[in-house]
């Protein structure tokens, strides 16, 4: 593995544990503080903002052609994905939203090798049915181990690992022929476009002088960590692997947010999340990573020996 690829690997390791303590951070914030379609709102105008700063001090020109795949990224990658993942969590618990998010790397798979015709090696299919079987055992067992799970909530939050891996599987084509920055504030503008009809009388309605000094920082953890920082972490990951591999590392979000809501639980005593940590989920757990190993792993598993050249 070159040095790049291993810059790609920390890029999408340290995104995906944003993204883990994100569960627990954002679930805090919704519904007593802000709504959903809000926070998404406040999430993709301040990001948004970010992004195009950036982009000032990169001069690049989007070809016409390219604006309605620019804007099928904008509806996939920051509109629907974020209005269907924050009304899920807001309805479900933080540990049920990141199991179902695991589901993310098999669609990935699937919309790859229909759009891209990307090759599905022995590896990938290995790691996501071991990671898959993590997930399933989590999923599973959740529902009688107790909890907070909603139907409904859940239900959003698949749907969301569906459009998010549709993205990861268009914005590859573009990350080809434009700078991440380009693109991403591209996504990000037609995602306002996309979200404000929704997010508009939310946001007006908030009450913002409830915000303490831990809301803010919430929601700059949301804008800045989930959002900012993330989506340049998986759209610089995206020049050197492939998408399938990027969402295999979605396996590690259950992880992350199976150790914060533990220390959350049992540190500060809250008993409505600790009905859903038990030992079954912990080697579930042990599953998933062993899974993400594999799907990231380039050279095939093989006891064979080496030819030596003389």
């Amino acid at each position: 593995m070159t040095d790049t690829n291993y810059k790609a690997h920390f890029a999408l390791l340290g995104a995906n544990i944003i993204y883990g303590a994100n569960f627990l951070i954002a679930k805090g914030l919704m519904p007593e503080k802000i709504g959903a379609s809000g926070l998404v709102l406040i999430r993709i105008i301040a990001a948004g903002i970010l992004f195009w700063i950036v982009k000032l001090f990169v001069n690049e020109k989007v070809n016409k052609r390219d604006y309605i795949l620019l804007a099928l990224c904008g509806l996939f990658g920051a509109s629907v994905n974020m209005l269907l993942f924050f009304h899920g969590l807001n309805l479900t618990s933080p540990i049920d939203a990141s199991i179902i998010i695991t589901a993310t790397p098999v669609i990935v798979l699937i919309f790859s090798a229909i759009i891209l015709k990307e090759k599905i090696t022995t590896n990938k299919y290995i790691g996501i049915f071991i990671g898959a079987v993590g997930a399933i055992i989590l999923i599973v067992h959740g529902k009688s181990a107790g909890g907070n799970s909603s139907f409904l909530g859940n239900l959003f939050v698949f749907f969301n690992s569906c459009t998010y891996g549709l993205y990861l599987v268009l914005v590859k084509p573009l990350m080809k022929k434009y700078k991440a920055i380009t693109v991403v504030s591209w996504v990000f503008l037609f995602g306002l476009i996309f979200t404000f009809p929704f997010g508009i009388n939310n946001l007006i309605s908030t009450n913002f002088n409830a915000f303490t000094t831990n809301t803010y920082l919430a929601i700059a953890f949301v804008v800045i960590g989930t959002t900012f920082l993330t989506y340049l972490f998986n759209i610089y990951a995206l020049n050197y692997v492939p998408p399938s591999v990027n969402g295999s590392y979605i396996y590690l979000q259950p992880v992350v947010s199976f150790i914060l809501v533990s220390i959350y639980a049992f540190a500060y005593g809250n008993n409505e999340y600790a009905k859903d940590i038990n030992w079954i989920k912990i080697a579930s757990c042990v599953l998933v990573i062993f899974g993400v190993y594999l799907i990231s792993r380039k050279k095939p598993l093989n006891f064979s020996k080496k030819t030596i050249s003389n």
